[in-house]
């Protein structure tokens, strides 16, 4: 849970936007529909909209017999309430295994925030993979970085990004490829977050 709060706390630092004066007409901050995508960020193309479910209720985004289906048996979840939006912290029975996702709600430039803090240099890794369930997606970190862990956060709207953060243990059987797990996740996510 601490690199997702981590990751809120570096997109929070680009998500205000500003509002400029001309000659002495002030105009206000275009609206995020006008003004995303950024940075060299894609657009999302197909744009979820109905998300207030399970922002409210990450959990609900990933039933637990396909989370466990994706990474083993699930010992708990619990709610992570984060001042960036909350999380669902899946705890596999084969702690100290986890994996942990939701919508970042505070990042109100989605995956712009990232492009834009990657091309100033604040992120230690910054690297766009191929779409998640066909939207765009990047894996990021901030420091940190390290065997068996993996931040994927993808553009649902262009003004939203899903993020998923598995922390693997050496004998979890996804350590090799965390990154693989957090695909798996956030697709199932996406799935469900479509239906609704």
């Amino acid at each position: 849970m601490k690199r997702f709060m981590l990751l809120a706390a570096a997109v929070s630092l680009l998500a205000g936007g500003c509002a400029t004066q001309v000659a002495g007409t002030a105009t206000t901050s275009a609206p995020p529909s006008a003004r995303l995508p950024s940075d060299g960020a894609p657009a999302v193309t197909e744009p979820i909209t109905a998300t207030a479910a399970f922002e409210a209720d990450p959990c609900s985004a990933v039933p637990t017999a396909e989370i466990e289906a994706i990474g083993g048996k699930i010992k708990n979840s619990r709610l992570e309430d984060l001042t960036m939006g909350n999380a669902c912290s899946w705890v596999f029975q084969n702690s100290p295994n986890t994996v942990s996702a939701g919508l970042v709600t505070g990042n109100k430039d989605g995956l712009s925030a990232l492009y834009a803090q990657s091309a100033t240099g604040g992120l230690t890794t910054f690297k766009p993979v191929d779409p998640v369930a066909g939207y765009p997606a990047v894996i990021f970190a901030n420091g940190g970085e390290g065997r068996g862990t993996c931040t994927l956060a993808v553009g649902v709207r262009d003004d939203l990004v899903y993020t998923v953060i598995p922390r693997l243990s050496d004998y979890h059987p996804s350590f090799a490829d965390p990154c693989g797990m957090a695909t798996k996740v956030a697709a199932a996510a996406i799935k469900h977050l479509k239906k609704s």
